[in-house]
């Protein structure tokens, strides 16, 4: 408790906690359409594959909008990206709220939705900007477990959409979206962690090979959390029969194992390396998602199977993240952004290719399968590109350098290509 209160004060809480909240609401905000699914694709009488790309559509379109938003932040400040991007959440779901009343409407409002799948660099960089960099996995893994907005969808959505109807949730969730903003605007407080840089400096890590590498990896661990949340109230109703409420409550009990182990993934990360963390990710997540689909008729040992890879996938995106500052130092708002955008991408896959699979191959086996693979190349390919990084700018593992994990105002880690060395502030 002590080593928690020392950490706390290590930097800003209150921007930690604002930061948290912020993406915390606006994931919930990003996975409402698949978390009422079931209700908008009995609506529309959807098949498999349209209630794939339905699900689909609002992960690829935060995706696309992440890095955009990286960039201004930038320049106007995290905290003021924040609190635009807030307030086009509002007039988004104002729309969904009035305007709904066929499925291309839907897919419309799947993009709008999309705004909010955006907040997930800034909001990381903000909730860790005060940190010294010996503490920026715990603070990031902090600031990430906002994707515990998933939970608050997929349990508060269904039940909501049941007694009011599904756009009334729309509604619903435009007003509490005022909370966060009140909290950005009351407590949070813009990082000093900032370096005026070109354009070119800011998307440097689009153009070198661990930017790429950091990506695909992250196709698998956030990709496959945010694609499997958004599914699994369609699969468990689908699948096992069972009520849109409970389809629900099933998801949020893997959502819950994936969020709160996040924090987890980023503490363990600190101490034993992002490398030696996200190895066992993989792994894990590989055999989970093919006894997922090979389980198909037991409830119970597919929720089990499902908690076991979230928490998982959440350990991985903790771990992720706290390789990225020690990488990039003084870009990590929009080295964040670009590989949370690529990500991102995987979770539009996973949905499409499940409904895929059961719409032409009759189960949903396949589109297990396939991301299963997906996870094994990518645990192929860190263990050959760690061979380097650790003979750059991580120590063995993935921990940061001694004077780095020290807090030292001295060089910052040594990248294999171009980027500026100096640490900022």
């Amino acid at each position: 408790m002590a080593g928690f209160r020392t950490f706390l004060k290590s930097g800003h809480a209150p921007t930690l906690f604002a930061a948290f909240l912020y993406f915390d609401f606006c994931f919930a905000v990003w996975v409402l359409n698949g978390a009422m699914a079931p209700f908008i694709s009995e609506a529309y009488q959807l098949t498999p594959a349209q209630k794939g790309f339905m699900i689909s559509v609002p992960i690829l379109a935060g995706a696309l909008m992440r890095f955009p938003l990286g960039v201004l932040a930038q320049y106007i400040g995290r905290k003021n990206a924040a609190l635009v991007e807030m307030g086009l959440i509002v007039v988004a779901l104002a729309f969904g709220y009035f305007f709904i009343s066929s499925y291309d409407h839907v897919i419309a409002m799947g993009v709008l939705l999309g705004i909010a799948g955006a907040s997930f660099g800034v909001a990381l960089s903000l909730g860790s900007g005060w940190f010294p960099p010996k503490y920026k996995g715990l603070a990031m893994g902090i600031a990430g477990a906002g994707n515990s907005g998933t939970v608050l969808a997929v349990l508060f959505a269904p039940p909501l959409a049941q007694a009011y109807g599904w756009q009334a949730v729309y509604g619903l969730a435009a007003f509490f979206m005022l909370i966060p903003m009140v909290v950005m605007v009351v407590f949070a407080k813009e990082p000093p962690d900032v370096e005026h840089q070109s354009f070119r400096q800011h998307i440097a890590c689009l153009f070198e090979k661990d930017g790429w590498a950091f990506s695909l990896i992250y196709v698998v661990t956030f990709g496959g959390f945010i694609g499997l949340a958004s599914f699994l109230p369609t699969y468990f109703h689908d699948q096992f029969g069972v009520t849109k409420v409970q389809a629900g409550q099933l998801t949020m009990l893997a959502a819950l194992m994936g969020s709160a182990v996040r924090v987890v993934g980023g503490f363990i990360s600190d101490r034993v390396g992002g490398i030696n963390t996200l190895t066992g990710v993989l792994a894990i997540v590989a055999v989970c998602l093919v006894l997922c689909g090979a389980s198909g008729q037991s409830l119970a040992i597919t929720t089990l199977l499902f908690m076991v890879c979230f928490a998982a996938l959440g350990a991985g995106n903790g771990a992720l993240f706290q390789l990225v500052p020690l990488r990039w130092p003084l870009t990590t708002a929009v080295a964040g952004s670009m590989i949370g955008e690529i990500g991102a991408l995987g979770g539009g896959f996973l949905p499409n290719a499940m409904g895929l699979s059961k719409q032409y191959a009759g189960t949903y086996f396949w589109g297990f399968l396939a991301f299963a693979l997906l996870a094994i190349v990518m645990l192929v390919m860190l263990r050959v590109m760690q061979i380097r990084w650790t003979r750059t700018w991580a120590e063995k593992g993935g921990r940061a350098r001694p004077a780095v994990a020290a807090g030292e105002a001295g060089v910052a880690p040594q990248p294999t290509k171009p980027v500026p060395s100096r640490r900022a502030g």
